[in-house]
């Protein structure tokens, strides 16, 4: 009897032995991050907020790696290139992800563990802005196409179009009445072009229909503007191309890129109205909350 309770208790003292040494030893968590300046340190605020992680506040937005103060949960911050991050969303814990991404693949802020809070009109730099040279941003047709681009319309279509992908980065009523039927005509809708001012407006990627609902109130008001997009498949082209004058103005960044790439490469240009705003989220396909991703972690010490 004797010998069978100390066998007993043997076998315990092995089973708390292996489990703390497995607890010990639990396997980091991996988060993956955008790889490229500005959406890296975007990621890394996200972290932040989450409270996965400590940063310097003295670098305010734009914090990198060497940033993070202190690790908070047991997880290791991966950079990866941004366009790869869904597709890859099974190999990590969670991942931080651009909008610009993560809606194609049916991914959308509403399902992440937490997303990105950016107020409108603030000095948040990601938030996106139309841009214009320095010597031209209170040229009177240009802003009146930022007027125009600032309208419940513009802002209606956004909503029903982008669905969570992009959110307008201006005051707007929240009741929504355009259908989405009402957001096709606006897709297929055509201007003439004879007769009226040619302004040529630098974009990138496949989204910007909303500018079709920017032309359809200037011609409503009679503003004798035609908007000519020129797209453009590389970021870094968009402003060389306004800064050298072939283009008239470009949207397609938000501030930290402009910033950035203007005072690296010397371009006088500057913002001149905010647009839109496509927030980062974290997403997982392991864990369904933000509270379950910190147990697994575990706390840091």
């Amino acid at each position: 009897m004797k010998r069978s309770n100390k066998i007993f208790t043997l076998a315990i003292a092995a089973i708390l032995v292996l489990s703390l040494s497995a607890s010990a030893f639990a396997e980091t968590l991996q988060i993956g991050i955008p790889d490229d300046g500005t959406n890296l340190s975007r990621g890394i605020k996200l972290l932040e907020t989450a409270g996965l992680i400590t940063v310097n506040p003295e670098v305010g937005y734009t914090p990198e790696l060497a940033d993070i103060t202190g690790y908070i949960y047991d997880i290791d911050v991966t950079p990866v290139q941004a366009n790869t991050l869904p597709g890859t969303l099974g190999d990590f814990a969670a991942s931080a992800i651009n909008s610009t991404y993560s809606v194609p693949y049916g991914l959308v802020p509403s399902q992440g563990l937490i997303s990105e809070k950016q107020s409108e009109g603030s000095d948040n730099p990601y938030i996106n802005v139309i841009v214009a040279r320095t010597a031209e941003k209170d040229n009177e047709t240009y802003q009146k196409i930022v007027e125009a681009y600032q309208t419940q319309l513009v802002a209606e279509f956004l909503i029903v179009v982008r669905k969570e992908a992009q959110i307008p980065a201006f005051d707007y009523d929240e009741n929504i009445t355009l259908t989405e039927e009402e957001a096709q005509e606006i897709i297929e809708y055509v201007s003439p072009k004879e007769g009226k001012e040619v302004v040529k407006v630098g974009v990138c990627g496949a989204s910007n229909e909303q500018w079709q609902a920017v032309q359809k109130i200037l011609d409503e008001e009679n503003a004798g503007i035609y908007i000519e997009l020129v797209e453009f498949d590389a970021y870094n082209l968009p402003n060389e191309a306004l800064n050298a004058g072939d283009i008239d103005l470009n949207a397609f960044q938000h501030k930290a890129y402009l910033n950035n790439d203007a005072t690296v490469n010397g371009y006088d240009i500057v913002p001149i109205g905010d647009t839109l705003i496509a927030p980062l989220t974290l997403y997982s396909e392991k864990f369904d909350s933000l509270d379950a991703l910190k147990e697994a972690a575990g706390l840091v010490g």
